[in-house]
């Protein structure tokens, strides 16, 4: 679809704070950690409109269209003909250059209703229910929204769950060490509780920092993904706050049956917020290693500096790519697990800047809310009043204005 060129203020930059989900979803009533977007309820995605049940107000959902009426992985040429291989590079590599999209996924949970945990595909009655869905959240997003406007793809794709592995498409817990730590960072950010001191309460999507590696999956907008090739490196630039990664392709020689790198790694103090990437080619497969992680960077919901990332990308189709990304980390999780996301090509899409810090007064105002709401306490406390409940930082952006709430003009607080 062909979108307007984007330039985050406030409003854009903290319009996806509580819906990325590779990036930083976290269970249910779990906070996030600093630099990652809130969490959302497992098993949702995309703002959880995509599995929602219809149009506002109750309704009926509208007719899918021809493309999106059947599974788009059912469709990919790699599925019709399995000896279908990826068109090459000048220099014989499989091509995957070009702008793509994780749009298309936003219908799809992160982890599995309970009651498809024995199946990777939806039956044809519930991928009619998500088609459906999926058709009216896209006329909504085009037709009626406005400024946060949400993007939907034009495909619908089966998957019960993001989550592969383990079979039954869940996560697996995390260790004490991890939910002490995810306690510790309760409430950071401007959609928490914490107070907004110094930088350090605000998160590093706030502050336009980086959403960290995980920003693969979809979230309410800026989807867009850019990989550039060379012979020896490829690029890939994330839309939302324009992170780029830069991987080599090293030669890979053998040391038995493991593959050894020929460049080695940084070494193990140096940690950096997308992590040291490595990459190679097995046959048609991309396979990219990640490293060297600060903790500080978030996937789904937290992790540690010990995290270990590894992608498997393979074209499978003229517009789709498959993309595995498998997660490690023994101290965050007790065992690893495995995403699949299908991006994809969409007709006039394209990438556009996006110019996060150029406006974004996350900070200033929060700042400035903070200090006209303690100016307001001790006023209260002063006349010898009952202070009202600390005001919870949430969602409730995205939803109808409570009218009964008093209006504070922050730029005019000292």
């Amino acid at each position: 679809m062909k979108r307007m060129v984007k330039t985050a203020s406030l409003a854009a930059v903290i319009a996806a704070v509580g819906i990325a989900t590779l990036a930083a979803q976290a269970p249910a009533g779990a906070p996030a950690a600093p630099g990652a977007p809130a969490a959302q309820a497992p098993g949702r995605q995309g703002g959880g409109r995509a599995g929602g049940g219809g149009g506002r107000g109750g309704a009926p959902l509208r007719a899918p269209s021809a493309l999106r009426a059947i599974p788009a992985e059912t469709t990919a040429a790699r599925v019709k003909d399995p000896s279908w291989k990826a068109p090459r590079t000048a220099w014989g590599h499989p091509e995957l250059e070009g702008v793509w999209t994780s749009d298309d996924m936003r219908g799809v949970p992160v982890t599995r209703p309970k009651d498809q945990m024995d199946r990777e595909s939806l039956t044809p009655e519930e991928f009619a229910r998500r088609a459906g869905t999926d058709e009216t959240s896209r006329d909504r997003a085009v037709n009626q929204e406005t400024i946060l406007r949400n993007e939907f793809g034009v495909r619908t794709f089966g998957y019960t769950s993001v989550v592969v592995e383990p079979a039954n498409g869940q996560i697996p817990a995390i260790t004490p060490a991890a939910a002490a730590r995810r306690k510790a960072q309760a409430g950071i950010g401007t959609f928490g509780t914490v107070k907004l001191e110094d930088f350090d309460d605000f998160t590093l999507y706030d502050r336009c920092i980086t959403r960290g590696i995980g920003a693969v999956a979809p979230a309410i907008y800026g989807n867009a993904i850019r990989i550039a090739q060379t012979p020896t490196e490829l690029t890939i630039t994330y839309e939302m706050i324009h992170d780029t990664r830069v991987i080599p392709l090293d030669p890979v020689s053998r040391n038995g049956s493991a593959p050894v790198l020929e460049r080695p790694r940084l070494g193990p103090n140096i940690k950096l917020w997308m992590g040291d990437a490595r990459g190679r080619w097995e046959g048609e497969t991309l396979v990219i290693e990640t490293t060297n992680f600060t903790d500080r960077t978030s996937l789904q919901g937290l992790h540690s500096d010990k995290l270990k990332v590894t992608e498997r990308i393979t074209r499978i189709d003229p517009q789709m790519l498959d993309w595995r990304v498998t997660v490690e980390d023994p101290e965050t999780w007790v065992a690893p697990f495995t995403l699949r996301y299908t991006i994809t090509q969409q007709p006039d899409y394209d990438i556009y800047e996006y110019g996060c810090h150029e406006g974004n007064t996350a900070v200033s105002q929060g700042l400035s809310t903070e200090r006209t709401f303690q100016r307001e306490e001790e006023e209260l406390r002063a006349k010898g009043l009952p202070v009202p409940p600390r005001p919870n930082r949430n969602m409730e952006v995205y939803g109808a204005p409570d009218r009964s709430l008093t209006v504070r003009d922050v730029n005019s607080a000292k």
